[in-house]
Formats: structure tokens, C-alpha cells, sequence
């Protein structure tokens, strides 16, 4: 019995250490299994410094995470390569075996490894440009998706549906990317919208301008715009353009939007149409009685497209601008390009505005609701500001702090033109800059207490001239930089 299992073990080790190609090679059937266990257990240490490194070890650097991913990635699996080739000597394994290997078989293993060695460099590309990171919001191949992982061989895409796609890093190297979050996560979100023919361009600007700022989400840096596209079969078509800080919420953002414009243009009385077609008929009173024996055809028509009641008109921003002195003679177009230019702005029961000396950057007119003026210095209430009351112009216009603060009584909203826009506003119309310069002059002795102010403070230069209209033009060109 001991001479069987002897000669059963010599026989296996004859097994596993007899070379496959004589004795000018030491690769055998045990040196493949060792190479074998040696690429698993390097396999699995690689895996659990990825893990270590990401999760551990790199957080405290206060590194992102696609920062944390590609340093992980790429220590990981350079400690992994040099530990299968310490593995490999440590096992006595010779790496001139791998000639017979790649001689006998080179044409083979080269077609085989042909993918693998694209898809690697590739991921090494990616991980070192960095030009698509862990985290990104991605669009290619009619695929969209968050980047989760970047491995050397291929990389993980979430969908917005929340499954997850495995695609070789190839792919994205070599086709078209779109990376919504390269530089920034701004996006720009395009609405179009379709209005009846008999619609006011202005109101319509002011309808989709309102829904734009009464959604959270859109950005009033870059501010949003409407664009007059053309002049379509059934209707007048616009385009509202708005920007979002990530656009991975495109399509949310947008179904709030058009709740938004709805009940904006409701509120204005503005239609949408449907698709509609006049028919003539030669014979009409034929067929007229089929209708209805006591109504004509015209009749039971016009029936048919009366429009639905609608609500109330809300208070229209260009009727409250007509109101103010400074910009009586614009035109509707003019108008129209001063609402785009302003925005609005929300304010709770109590909120503060501005407080007294603050820099006077914003013009405002009360849309809804109401304010509180007070002189804080002397704690006194000077006066309560209705729905199409105006103020603010004066600091504007003239750079000089606010002489007092204002509150919100109740839930107000206000439409704000600021001083980035009121500099763009005179600049492409020079001719407000002097009408401007008139209307504030008619008030002499109110500016020449505001001038003493701001030279005592040390925010104007001291000069002889006691002229107050050149003072303000001065003051305004310089603002301005017109």
C-alpha cells in the first residue's frame, strides 16, 4: 500500500514539474497553477487597496471623489503589477518560460489581448486627462447617465432610471462625449411655446420671463431670455432660454417650468392655440338646418371657437414701467427688452431689503404686496409703498448709499433692475442717459445734500463747480462708464 501511494505521488510531481517544451524550459503544469494562485491573490489585494484608499485613507485630504477615484485606481493597480512580478520570482518562476509562450502562440494571444490593450490604455488616458471624472453627468450613443466608477478596463454609467451601464473605455475615447459637468455644471434649457396670433409679444415676454424667476431652480446669472422664433401656421412662436446649475435635472426643471408658464399665461388671458383650418362652403344653407334648426351655421361656428373663460389678468410689468417718469417714452420694444433686462425678486412678510446705507445697486417696482420706508437713525416710519409704487432710483442712478431701510409688510414680490443692467440699458440707449440726468435735476436741493453726504464720506471728489446738472451727468457717465 505505502509502495502505491509512492508511486502515485511520484508520479503526480512528475506531473506538475515536467516542462512542456523539454528541458530548455521550466514552464509546467505546477508552474501554471502557481502563476494561477499568484494572479488571484494579487487580484484581491489590488481590489481591497482600491476600496482602502477611496473610502479610508483618502478622505481626510479633502479630496473630490473622482480626485479620490483615479489616484485609487492608479496606485492601486501599479502596486498590483509590481506585486505579480514579486510574486512570480518569488514563486521561481522565469520569465524567459514567457518566450516559449509568446513564440508558440503570439499570433493568438496578441489578437486576444488586442481589446484588453486598447481598453486599458484607454483608461489610463481617461484617469490621467481627467477629462471625464467620477461623478459627471455624461451624454453619448443615445446614452445618458452619471459616471460611478472608471476602472482600467471599462467604465460605469448610472441612467437616470437608475441602471447601470458597462461600457469599455474605447468607446468613450475614441467617439464623441458630451460632459455636461467639464468646466462647470451650468446648462441651458430651451422651452418653445406656441401663442394665438392676436397675443402681445410684451405680455407674452412678461408671462415667460415671470414662470422663469418663480422657479428656483433657474439662474438669474446668466438671466434667462425669450426669443421671438417666427411666425408659425396656427401661431406666434417664442422660445424661453433659462440656466440651471446642473443639467442632469433637465427634465424636472422643465416640467416645472411649463406648470409655471401655463398659469402665468392664463393669468395674462393669453391662448395657446390648436391647430385649426378654414372651411368655405358654397351651399351652407343646405346644411344648415342639420345643425340646428333655429341657428346658422355661422352661429353654432362661433359657438365652437369661443374660448374658454379664463382668469383675471395679472398686473402687467409694462403698464407699471409706462408709470415711471425716466421711461414714459420708450416704445413696446424698448419695454420689451427692460423687462427681459430686470427680474424678479421675492420677499416673505418681515424680510429686510436693504438697510440705510447700503449701496444703492437696485431699482425696484412693487408688483404685489407692499413695504415699509424707515429712517433707522432717527426710528422713524416715513411711508408705506403700495402694489405699482417705484423707488431705489435715485442710489442707482447716482452710486450713493441708501437713506433708509425697507421691509416687507406682507408677501411682496418686486421687479428689480439692477446695476449690471441698468449699465447695459444706457449703453444701448444713450438718449435715457440725458432724460435721466433732466428728471433728476428738477430735484436741486435734494441732490446737493446727497453730494455734501458723499464728499463728507469721502465717495466724490471736491470740486468748484456748483452746477448740480454737470455733477449728476458726471456722476452717471462714471457709474455707467458710458
Amino acid at each position: 500500500m505505502r509502495s502505491f501511494v509512492e508511486l502515485f505521488y511520484h508520479r503526480l510531481k512528475n506531473i506538475f514539474e515536467t516542462p512542456f517544451f523539454g528541458n530548455e524550459s521550466d514552464l509546467s503544469l505546477g508552474s501554471i497553477v502557481q502563476l494561477l494562485l499568484a494572479s488571484i491573490v494579487v487580484f484581491f489585494c489590488v481590489r481591497l487597496l482600491r476600496r482602502l484608499l477611496k473610502a479610508k485613507l483618502l478622505k481626510p485630504l479633502k479630496l473630490d471623489a473622482s480626485n479620490r477615484e483615479a489616484i485609487a485606481t492608479l496606485i492601486s493597480y501599479g502596486f498590483g503589477c509590481l506585486a505579480f512580478v514579486i510574486l512570480l520570482q518569488g514563486v521561481g518562476f522565469k520569465f524567459e518560460s514567457l518566450a516559449v509562450i509568446v513564440g508558440s502562440f503570439g499570433v493568438g494571444i496578441g489578437f486576444g489581448l488586442q481589446d484588453f490593450t486598447k481598453n486599458s490604455v484607454s483608461g489610463l488616458t481617461l484617469l490621467l486627462e481627467r477629462k471625464v471624472k467620477v461623478g459627471d453627468f455624461i451624454e453619448f450613443d443615445r446614452l445618458s447617465g452619471y459616471v460611478k466608477t472608471i476602472s482600467l478596463r471599462s467604465m460605469v454609467i448610472r441612467t437616470r432610471e437608475g441602471g447601470d451601464v458597462i461600457v469599455p473605455n474605447s468607446q468613450l475615447v475614441e467617439n464623441r462625449v458630451l460632459n455636461w459637468n467639464y468646466e462647470d455644471a451650468l446648462g441651458r434649457i430651451h422651452i418653445p411655446i406656441g401663442v394665438a396670433y392676436d397675443s402681445d409679444p410684451v405680455l407674452v415676454t412678461e408671462a415667460l420671463l415671470n414662470a422663469a424667476y418663480n422657479e428656483p431652480n433657474v439662474l438669474h446669472d446668466p438671466s434667462p431670455h425669450v426669443l421671438f422664433r417666427n411666425f408659425g401656421d396656427h401661431a406666434l412662436n417664442f422660445e424661453l432660454r433659462v440656466w440651471v446649475q446642473g443639467y442632469d435635472r433637465e427634465p424636472y426643471v422643465k416640467s416645472m417650468l411649463n406648470f409655471l408658464i401655463e398659469d402665468s399665461l392664463r393669468h395674462q388671458g393669453i391662448h395657446v392655440p390648436f391647430p385649426q383650418q378654414d372651411l368655405w362652403l358654397r351651399n351652407p344653407e343646405v346644411i344648415s338646418p342639420i345643425i340646428h334648426p333655429s341657428r346658422s351655421l355661422r352661429s353654432a361656428g362661433d359657438e365652437m371657437r369661443s374660448p374658454l373663460p379664463s382668469s383675471p389678468k395679472a398686473l402687467s410689468i409694462r403698464d407699471l414701467l409706462k408709470q415711471v417718469v425716466y421711461f414714459q417714452g420708450f416704445t413696446n420694444l424698448e419695454l420689451r427688452e427692460l423687462i427681459e433686462i430686470g427680474y424678479r425678486k421675492r420677499l416673505r412678510q418681515e424680510d429686510i431689503l436693504f438697510r440705510e446705507g447700503d449701496p444703492g445697486d437696485a431699482f425696484y417696482i412693487i408688483l404685489s404686496g407692499s413695504v415699509d420706508v424707515y429712517a433707522q437713525k432717527i426710528d422713524k416710519h416715513l411711508a408705506t409703498l403700495e402694489t405699482g409704487k417705484f423707488f431705489g432710483e435715485l442710489a442707482l442712478m447716482l452710486g450713493i448709499p441708501r437713506t433708509a431701510t425697507v421691509i416687507a409688510k406682507k408677501d411682496t414680490i418686486l421687479f428689480v433692475i439692477n446695476n449690471r443692467g441698468f449699465k447695459r440699458l444706457l449703453r444701448e440707449n444713450l438718449e435715457l442717459a440725458e432724460n435721466i440726468v433732466k428728471e433728476l435735476s428738477k430735484h436741486q436741493q435734494e441732490l446737493s445734500e446727497r453730494r455734501k453726504q458723499l464728499q463728507d464720506m469721502g465717495l466724490d471728489e471736491k470740486d468748484d463747480n456748483n452746477n448740480v446738472v454737470d455733477w449728476v451727468r458726471h456722476r452717471v457717465k462714471k457709474l455707467f462708464s458710458l
